[in-house]
Parts: C-alpha cells; sequence; structure tokens
C-alpha cells in the first residue's frame, strides 16, 4: 500500500530525449532506426518492446497493411464531412475518422482476440481446440450475441484478406493454436447457423496477433494505426477532388426532401 503523501515515481520505458539524442525502447533513433527500419517494425517495437524477427516483421506489416484501405467507407465519410467543416483542422477529421472505430468497423478485432486469448488462456494446453470453439458458439448463440471475426456483407463466400494472412502466417511460423481454434469457431457457427460464417479480415489479424503475443485490449490499436494513414489519403483526395458537399447535399436532399440546402449552418 502507498504511503499517505507519498508520489508514485512517473516513469516510461518507451522514449527518451537528451541534447543530441533520441532513444526509443532502448535503441539510438538516428543511429539504430533510421533509414534501417520500416514503420511496421518500428510500432512492433513499440508494442513489444523489440525488433521483430524477419518472420514476425513480414506477419506483422501484412496486419497493418491490410486495414489501411478499403473505400469510402464510415470512417472516410466521417474524416471528409469533418474536413469539410473544418479544413483548418486536419488532425480533427483524422480524429473523426478514427472515433468510428467500433465494435463493427476494425474494433472486432478486439472481440475476436478476447475470445481467443480468454478461451485458451483456461485451458489445458493440450485441451481439444474443437470442443472449445463449439462451447464458444454455444454461449454466443445463447446469449444472442454476434462472434467477433466472423462473416463480411461484401467479401462472400470468402474474405480474400483472411486466406493471404493465414498463408503468410503458416509459412512464416506464426500458424498456431489462436489461428486453428479461429477456423475452428468459424467452422462451428456455421453448423449451428446454418449458413457459411467464414472468418474476415478481422477474425484473422485477432488470431495472428494473439499468436505474436499481442494483448486483446491492445488489438483495436491495430485498426487504429493502419486506418490513420488511410484517413490521410482520403483527406488528401478530398482536398483535391472534394466529395463531402455533394454528400452533404445528396443526403440532405433525400433525408428531408426538397432542394439540397446551399448555404452555411
Amino acid at each position: 500500500m502507498k504511503e499517505k503523501g507519498v508520489k508514485k515515481r512517473l516513469r516510461s520505458s518507451l522514449g527518451r530525449s537528451t541534447s543530441d539524442r533520441i532513444i526509443v525502447r532502448g535503441l539510438d533513433l538516428t543511429e539504430d532506426l533510421l533509414g534501417k527500419v520500416s514503420l511496421g517494425d518500428v510500432a512492433f517495437l513499440e508494442l513489444k518492446g523489440r525488433l521483430p524477427t524477419a518472420q514476425e516483421s513480414v506477419v506483422f506489416n501484412a496486419l497493418t497493411v491490410t486495414l489501411v484501405e478499403h473505400g469510402v467507407t464510415p470512417s472516410a465519410i466521417a474524416a471528409r464531412l469533418t474536413y469539410y467543416g473544418a479544413p483548418e483542422s486536419l488532425q480533427a477529421a483524422v480524429a473523426a475518422g478514427l472515433l468510428g472505430m467500433g465494435d463493427r468497423f476494425g474494433g472486432s478485432i478486439e472481440q475476436a482476440a478476447r475470445i481467443l486469448q480468454e478461451a485458451l488462456a483456461a485451458a489445458q494446453p493440450d485441451a481439444d481446440l474443437g470442443v472449445i470453439a463449439r462451447r464458444i458458439v454455444a454461449e454466443h448463440q445463447q446469449r444472442k450475441q454476434v462472434i467477433g471475426g466472423l462473416g463480411h456483407p461484401i467479401h462472400k463466400p470468402v474474405d480474400p484478406r483472411t486466406t493471404k494472412l493465414f498463408a503468410l502466417a503458416a509459412e512464416n511460423g506464426l500458424s498456431g493454436r489462436y489461428v486453428e481454434l479461429m477456423n475452428l469457431i468459424s467452422q462451428e457457427a456455421a453448423t449451428a447457423y446454418g449458413r457459411p460464417l467464414p472468418v474476415n479480415a478481422t477474425g484473422a489479424i485477432a488470431a495472428i496477433a494473439s499468436e505474436l503475443e499481442i494483448p486483446w485490449r491492445v488489438c483495436r490499436g491495430l485498426a487504429v494505426m493502419a486506418r490513420a494513414v488511410g484517413l490521410v489519403a482520403h483527406l488528401q483526395e478530398e482536398m483535391a477532388d472534394p466529395m463531402a458537399a455533394e454528400i452533404w447535399s445528396r443526403v440532405d436532399e433525400e433525408a428531408q426532401g426538397g432542394d439540397s440546402r446551399s448555404g452555411q449552418d
């Protein structure tokens, strides 16, 4: 118990600076990282406290690249509309897009990773994964809860991103019990619900991130990091070829009828 009046020492192992050096996770930024390490590898370094192996680098970079861009999604629309209203604040527009990274878009990585990590943490090392998968599906079905990481409204019957990610994980020695359990959950869910429910990209990322021992509470952050890059690109396109005003006009006209607005609030 902390003594009354004694302040906790504030410490961070992530980085520090002196007059002539910047240290990131114990490495010299200018000597060890700049020009030598990719952005994805630095993200891995920040999260794990070490640079990735060659195999981990391939797989982790693939995870982050997967969710950078997916078209004019709700997060991209939110960013564009925010920029339209506040063109002086690009960072606010990016933030607006990131705020929509919830359970339906991107955040399902966290849901799926939590299911996988908590299930295996509570099981014996040699537990039957098929039994665990059936229990997970039955529990979600009983509670009428969606199983994170399964199905996709566009990519049917297979999410092409999942196929590639699982192949890369296998090729690089990172396809273990988490990946196996995710696939078994998909199979059991398809049987229980009577329709195909393939593992989607967020489910694949959740499983592989779990193989990389990234805590489930952090896994949503992978989507946030990746989508931030894509949102900046959407805002660059918005500057050159705007669509936000047209989106607003059409929504206003169709939602309320009559002519769209041409003025401001």
